[in-house]
C-alpha cells in the first residue's frame, strides 16, 4: 500500500532532507585521493549526527556502514572499507538519514581528481537523467513516466540503465511502495498526487545494463567491468509541483530543468 504523506510529514522530511543534503555536499568537497572509504563513511556518520539526525543505513538489514561508496565498476551498496581512493576513480556515494522518525535518501557521483572526459559525461547525463525524471512528477501523470524520460535520455547517449534495482517510496521505512523502475514504457503505474514522495535514482552504465551481486551480498558491479554512475533525490509531489527534499545547492546551478523554486528550498 503507498502511504501519501501529509504536510506535516513533507515538513519534517525536508528537514531530513536537508541533513542528508548538506552531509552529502560536504563528502563531494572533501573526497579526495588517498583517502580510504572508511575515511568517507566516518565523516558522512558524525556529520549526521552532529546535525541530530541517525545514519538510516547502517545496520539496515545487516549493513555495517553508514553509507554506500561505489567505485567505478561498482554501481550500488558498496561497502566502505580499506580501499584508497585513487586520481581518476569516481565514486558514488549514497547515504540517509532518518530524522524524527522520517527517512530522506540521497546519492551522487563524484570525480576523484582528474578523471576521464567519458567519465565525466557518464556522470553528467545521469544527473540530467535524474532530473528530466523528476520533471515527470507531475500531478495527473503515471508513475511510469518518469522511468520513460530517465530511460530515454540515457539510452539516447548510448548508456544502459540498470533493471535488477530501481527507485521507491520513502517516509518512515527507507524502502516503501511504490517501486520505482529507471525504465519503461510511459503512461503506466498509478497516477501520480500531491502527497506522493518517492526516491528517484536512475543508475546508469557505460555498457550493458546486467549486473552482478559480489560474495558479501551487497556490493553489486557492473557485469562487463564498465563505469557506472548513480544520483538520487527524495522527491514529494506537492500542489505546486515535485519538491525536491535533498536538494544541494549545485543542483540548480547546473541543471534547471524541474518545476521546483530552488532558491526558496535553500532558504527555507
Amino acid at each position: 500500500m503507498i502511504e501519501m504523506k501529509s504536510a506535516r510529514e513533507i515538513e519534517i522530511m525536508r528537514r531530513s532532507g536537508k541533513i542528508t543534503s548538506a552531509v552529502l555536499a560536504n563528502l563531494l568537497r572533501s573526497v579526495k585521493a588517498g583517502m580510504t572509504l572508511r575515511e568517507v563513511d566516518r565523516m558522512a556518520e558524525r556529520g549526521i549526527r552532529e546535525r541530530g539526525g541517525v545514519p538510516t543505513f547502517k545496520g539496515y538489514h545487516g549493513f555495517p556502514a553508514s553509507i554506500c561508496a561505489s567505485v567505478n565498476e561498482v554501481v550500488v551498496h558498496g561497502i566502505p572499507g580499506d580501499r584508497v581512493l585513487r586520481d581518476g576513480d569516481i565514486l558514488s556515494i549514497d547515504i540517509g538519514t532518518t530524522f524524527e522518525g522520517y527517512v530522506s535518501d540521497s546519492a551522487a557521483t563524484v570525480g576523484i581528481g582528474e578523471i576521464s572526459p567519458a567519465a565525466q559525461r557518464l556522470m553528467r547525463v545521469t544527473q540530467e537523467a535524474l532530473m528530466l525524471g523528476i520533471a515527470q512528477m507531475q500531478a495527473g501523470h503515471r508513475l511510469s513516466d518518469i522511468g520513460h524520460a530517465v530511460q530515454q535520455h540515457a539510452e539516447k547517449h548510448g548508456y544502459g540503465v540498470v533493471r535488477a534495482l530501481v527507485g521507491h517510496g520513502v517516509g518512515k521505512q527507507m524502502h516503501e511502495e511504490p517501486q520505482v523502475p529507471n525504465w519503461g514504457e510511459a503512461g503506466k503505474g498509478i497516477v501520480m498526487r500531491p502527497g506522493l514522495v518517492i526516491a528517484i535514482e536512475p543508475m546508469v552504465t557505460q555498457g550493458s545494463y546486467d549486473v552482478e551481486t559480489l560474495k558479501d551480498g551487497w556490493t553489486v558491479v557492473t557485469a562487463d567491468g564498465k563505469l557506472a554512475a548513480h544520483f538520487e533525490h527524495t522527491v514529494a509531489l506537492t500542489d505546486d509541483g515535485p519538491r525536491i527534499l535533498t536538494l544541494r545547492e549545485h543542483d540548480f546551478m547546473e541543471l534547471d530543468v524541474a518545476k521546483y523554486r530552488p532558491k526558496e528550498e535553500l532558504a527555507a
